[in-house]
Order: C-alpha cells, then sequence, then structure tokens
C-alpha cells in the first residue's frame, strides 16, 4: 500500500499541468510587479497601456487555471504489475 502512495505521489509532483501553471504564476507575479512599477516612459511607450501589468495578471490567471486542473483531475499512476501483463500478452 505504501509503494502505490509514493508512486502516485511521484506521479502528481511530475504532472506537466504543476510545472507549467507554476512557471506561469511565478513570471505573472514578476510581470505584474514590474507593470506596477512601471515610469510614465513605459506606458507612453506602450500607448498608454500598461503592458506588463495585464499580462502579468492574464498570466497569473492561466497559471491559476493549470493548477485548478491539476487538482480537480489529478494523474493516476499507472500500475507497473499492469504493464508488465499487457507486455507478456502483446508477445
Amino acid at each position: 500500500m505504501s509503494g502505490e502512495i509514493d508512486r502516485k505521489r511521484v506521479a502528481r509532483l511530475f504532472d506537466i499541468r504543476r510545472i507549467i501553471g507554476g512557471l506561469f504564476l511565478l513570471y505573472g507575479m514578476i510581470l505584474t510587479v514590474v507593470g506596477i512599477l512601471d515610469g510614465q516612459a513605459s506606458v507612453d511607450k506602450a500607448e498608454g497601456v500598461r503592458i506588463n501589468l495585464w499580462t502579468g495578471i492574464a498570466m497569473i490567471v492561466v497559471g491559476a487555471v493549470f493548477l485548478v486542473w491539476e487538482r480537480l483531475r489529478p494523474l493516476d499512476a499507472p500500475d507497473p504489475s499492469h504493464a508488465e501483463e499487457a507486455e507478456e500478452r502483446t508477445e
């Protein structure tokens, strides 16, 4: 039983949705802070739009969607014994 729990935990740890969501959140927070601290010259350069702020907020939302998706639909680790049985049947 413990081996099965460890296998599921490792599979969830390396779920690509968690990695992508975390990176989007990290970069989104950085861009949001940069957007808040942008000077007037940067805002004028982007024709009056705080592009870093809006892009950062959008990235935070996308990252949150990935992490919620990963929570609601967790990845089940395949059972190695079933894979070995399937291999034996195909040979």
